[in-house]
């Protein structure tokens, strides 16, 4: 699914500029520009008011076209779109081009809302429970199979996110489904995954800490089998429910043990470019953020959000855990900067988990709300709020 920017591209065009003009003048490379109009990124706040300038628009226009992202599916080949009415033809070209189509999804899933990917993704997940109900070959069933294991997972997670993580009873059936489907073709990994999103659902969704140890337990020991990157994730989730119950000894024991699979991380492991040293850095400084020890918690926040620059949805969530270590440490200049550099991103991605901070981080600073500053905090939340 390809996203573009068309008005912006539109408006840059009639100001007189090329994209490599452009970025000459605000002093960028092209493309950065090429993202830009590609809806993978948006200007930085600095660049704003120059960008305006440039485009000659208000910058409440220049938003709007920012927010004006048109997205193209591509369109089905000639095949698929005669095994769709003929599914008992389904082959392995066929579950090639689903597992191609989910894949391309995925890959937008750190830059896009969630929201905006549910419909694309669930007639993905749709179309590979059809063929799979409908195919006579055993070996294309079981490749299918395979498909709805992610395909199933992923619209878990959109749903959830979408629904600002208020939906859990929806992504917990679809978790389930992944959860059925790995294990009838015995994939560890995608078992390991979907029961790991489920962990979330306790941690983040329930307030359970306890379920959600439980469950980031289990899909540790299953991913054993298959991934060092996604057991030591899995620990790390192990470690935050420890620290949400208050528990440092038994988090930082966690924490130790999923060091350990880092380090075992090589090249043949499927998960290896997806869980690195930022997610453990993002995870480790949010336990420390649950044990009440935000001083030690900001250093490694801090460290780890320009890393995460590719995965905005992580990087939300760093910010805001960042914006409350500054709030409870009283480094009230250096909360506001990071609390809307978090509404930034949110406004961006809309993932549940920055929104969520985001208003956590209001809360806190309610006991300051007669400050100006706060006042401007609580309006862009409130704006987020009404088009959330």
């Amino acid at each position: 699914m390809a996203a573009k920017r068309l008005r912006f591209a539109q408006r840059r065009k009639a100001a007189g500029f090329t994209q490599e003009s452009l970025a000459t003048h605000l002093g960028v490379e092209r493309s950065t520009v090429n993202r830009w109009e590609r809806a993978e990124t948006e200007p930085q706040p600095f660049l704003r008011p120059r960008l305006c300038r440039a485009l000659g628009v208000p910058e409440v226009e220049l938003q709007t076209l920012l927010d004006d992202v048109a997205t193209t599916a591509k369109r089905p080949s000639e095949h698929m779109t005669y095994v769709l009415d003929n599914p008992t033809a389904a082959d392995l070209v066929t579950v090639a081009y689903l597992h191609e189509r989910l894949r391309e999804l995925d890959n937008s899933y750190n830059q896009s809302p969630s929201a905006t990917l549910l419909g694309p993704a669930g007639q993905v997940h749709g179309q590979v429970k059809y063929l799979r109900e409908k195919t006579s070959s055993a070996r294309v069933r079981r490749a299918l199979c395979e498909v709805e294991a992610a395909s199933a997972t992923f619209m878990g997670q959109l749903i959830w996110d979408a629904s600002s993580r208020h939906d859990h009873r929806a992504p917990q059936s679809y978790f389930d489904d992944a959860v059925s489907a790995a294990r009838h073709v015995r994939d560890p990994f995608a078992e390991a995954y979907a029961v790991l999103r489920k962990s979330y659902l306790a941690l983040y969704g329930a307030n359970d800490p306890a379920e959600g140890v439980a469950l980031a337990q289990q899909a540790a020991e299953v991913a054993g089998l298959a991934s060092p990157s996604l057991t030591g994730l899995s620990l790390l989730h192990v470690a935050e429910g420890h620290a949400m119950k208050g528990e440092l000894k038994a988090c930082e024991e966690a924490l130790r043990k999923a060091e350990t699979q880092f380090d075992r991380v090589n090249a043949e492991d499927l998960a290896a470019e997806y869980y690195t040293v930022n997610e453990f850095n993002r995870l480790a400084g949010s336990c420390y953020l649950f044990l009440g020890l935000p001083g030690k918690a900001e250093p490694i926040l801090r460290a780890t959000i320009a890393e995460l620059e590719s995965k905005r949805k992580s990087q939300a969530i760093a910010l805001g855990n960042l914006s409350l270590a500054l709030i409870r440490q009283r480094k009230l200049d250096e909360a506001a900067d990071a609390v809307h550099r978090t509404i930034d991103t949110v406004e961006l991605t809309r993932g549940g988990g920055g929104l969520n901070l985001a208003f956590a981080a209001g809360r806190e600073l309610r006991q300051w709300r007669g400050e100006t500053w706060v006042q401007e905090i609580h309006d862009r939340l409130f704006a987020l709020m009404s088009t959330a």
